[in-house]
């Protein structure tokens, strides 16, 4: 997808010292890689037969021995639990799919940042969708004389409807060159990790527009068709195609108000996990500008008929209420009976703001990171269907000891000792109150680090919000504008609450070295923040912004890194 008038992306998470050293770690992984899966002769099987990625990135990616220190060498803001790219600039995921057991996952990337431009998709596989392992880029750049490389959908032809083979990898994605947006097929006969251009690109040429870009596809198999949902400008063109080759406008989902539409995602989901009530829902990444928020990714549910999505009414709702949650992909696993798939499915977002982008004082790469893996499933909300968010299990894998502080008054003095962090990544679970004879009305939770407070999540109980602040207190967030420092808020009612705002509200933040993610009420509203905190010693306090209120459950819990530094 495109936001201005250059575009400049790049890879991954366990870093390198030197550019150099980088260049040859992946050449290294790629000659190693090529030469496996020669061995392997490129044919399908179970895990144990597949070539030398996934085979390495199998089964023991979560079996080391947890560290939750930093890996040496890691710089002020890098994640320790996110994807980020080694260096240079990353930003959208790729819907990821699932082959002998290894999720395969690319994100647009640019090794050429910040002084060259244009995108290509780079390549990390993981078995639990939490520990991740370079592959190196999988569909480079510039080739074939179409333009960069830029977003777009794999997926994985196991009937062989396009001619590659039984069970070929089919991406197709944008292209673009001299402005104008087209969509190119490339194929990949070895799982994934090499792909080639096919001929006849593009396989959708531009028919005049401005903005056209970003196909995202899914199997209709009760109509034995594939399906595109395609971004153009402020309309979502659906097209329909036998061999993900030859494709033909359907229909068009047109909605004003919400900017250039990019990245649209299609799928199904069982209301209330009830088969009976499965449900159509209609995504994609939109400015909310116009509302009060900033950009975002807005979504519709409804019915699709094999041509047309029409949705069950025109109010959109919005997957994250935070400042930086872009580009979500969603998929499922196939592994899962129909029925489990269709009861929730994963999703990722970039966790970054066009407007702020290429300001972030991270210095060893650009482009910020991707949210953890989240499950969503669709449930009804105060009447309407509503997606609800939850941090993926597998996220336990790195849990260490928790520490816990028992119920207990919350003043504007604060709560007394709460268990202190250790490090930059955690985790907490807390359950705020406003009981009886409690006087407050909103709650308080700061995170700081080095003695200053660098955000805040709040939640009041009169208006049923939970909000997320941040501060700018580092050198070069100034650069970031008055976006950065704007409060974030969500609509989520306190639990078991009366009209006097009494109740209870559940928060979950996965906080790391440079994003805080918020669960309310076990997902029903999430907010996901870049922040920046100063180096020094971590600390998390609770307060209120006046009178007293109950900290009802407070937990701390260390999460373990999945970098390593070489």
């Amino acid at each position: 997808m495109q936001r201005y008038s250059l575009r400049t992306l790049s890879p991954r998470g366990r870093w390198i010292a030197a550019a150099v050293a980088l260049a040859l770690v992946l050449s290294l992984v790629t000659v190693i890689g090529l030469a496996r899966r020669s061995n392997d002769g490129g044919t399908q099987g179970g895990a144990g037969s597949q070539g030398g990625g996934p085979q390495s990135s199998g089964g023991t990616q979560s079996e080391a021995p947890k560290s939750f220190s930093r890996p040496e060498g890691a710089s002020q803001f890098r994640p320790s639990y996110h994807l980020t790219p080694a260096k240079e600039w990353m930003n959208d995921p790729q819907r990821p799919f699932l082959l002998d057991g290894v999720w395969h996952y690319y994100y647009l990337y640019n090794a050429d940042h910040p002084e060259g431009n244009g995108t290509e998709w780079f390549h990390v596989t993981s078995t639990d969708l939490v520990h991740w392992k370079d592959e190196g880029v999988a569909i480079e750049k510039f080739k074939n004389g179409l333009g960069d490389i830029e977003t777009g959908s794999a997926v994985v032809d196991q009937d062989n409807t396009a001619g590659f083979g039984k069970g070929a990898v089919v991406a197709v994605m944008t292209q673009q060159d001299k402005g104008v947006q087209r969509q190119s097929l490339f194929y990949s006969t070895d799982k994934g990790y090499t792909f080639k251009a096919a001929d006849g690109n593009p396989v959708m040429e531009n028919p005049g527009a401005q903005h056209w870009r970003d196909p995202k596809i899914i199997r209709d198999e009760a109509r034995g068709q594939w399906v595109m949902a395609l971004a153009e400008g402020e309309k979502i063109g659906l097209y329909t195609s036998k061999d993900l080759k030859d494709w033909r406008y359907v229909s068009g989902f047109e909605r004003r108000g919400l900017g250039i539409l990019e990245c649209p995602d299609l799928f199904q989901l069982d209301l209330d996990g009830d088969p009976a009530k499965r449900t159509w829902v209609l995504a994609a990444s939109a400015n909310g500008t116009a509302e009060g928020r900033t950009t975002g990714v807005a979504y519709w549910t409804g019915t699709f008929d094999g041509t047309a999505f029409t949705p069950a009414e025109d109010k959109h709702q919005w997957l994250d209420a935070g400042s930086d949650f872009y580009a979500a992909v969603t998929w499922d696993d196939p592994r899962l009976s129909e029925n489990e798939r269709m009861a929730s499915r994963h999703a990722i977002g970039w966790m970054n703001n066009w407007t702020y982008a290429r300001q972030l004082p991270t210095t060893d790469w650009q482009g910020g990171a991707d949210s953890i893996v989240r499950d969503i499933r669709l449930k009804t909300l105060r009447g309407r269907p509503t997606l609800v968010s939850a941090p993926t299990p597998a996220l336990s894998t790195l849990e260490g000891e928790a520490k816990t502080a028992g119920s207990r008054e919350l003043t504007p003095e604060g709560a007394g000792d709460l268990p202190a962090p250790a490090g930059g990544a955690y985790r907490l679970d807390v359950t705020l109150e406003r009981a009886p004879g409690d006087d407050g009305t909103e709650g308080l939770l700061k995170l700081g680090s080095a003695g200053a407070d660098y955000a805040t999540v709040g939640y009041n109980f009169e208006t049923g919000t939970a909000w997320v602040s941040r501060a700018a207190v580092v050198p070069g967030s100034e650069a970031l504008g008055p976006l950065f420092t704007e409060r974030r808020s969500a609509q989520s009612p306190p639990r078991g609450g009366s009209p006097q705002g009494r109740g209870s509200v559940e928060l979950t933040v996965f906080v790391d070295y440079s994003s805080v993610e918020v669960f309310v009420n076990g997902g029903e509203q999430t907010l996901t923040s870049v922040v920046l905190p100063p180096t020094g010693q971590p600390a998390v306090s609770a307060a209120t912004a006046g009178g007293k209120l109950t900290l009802k459950s407070f937990k701390y819990t260390p999460l373990a890194t999945v970098l390593t530094a070489r």
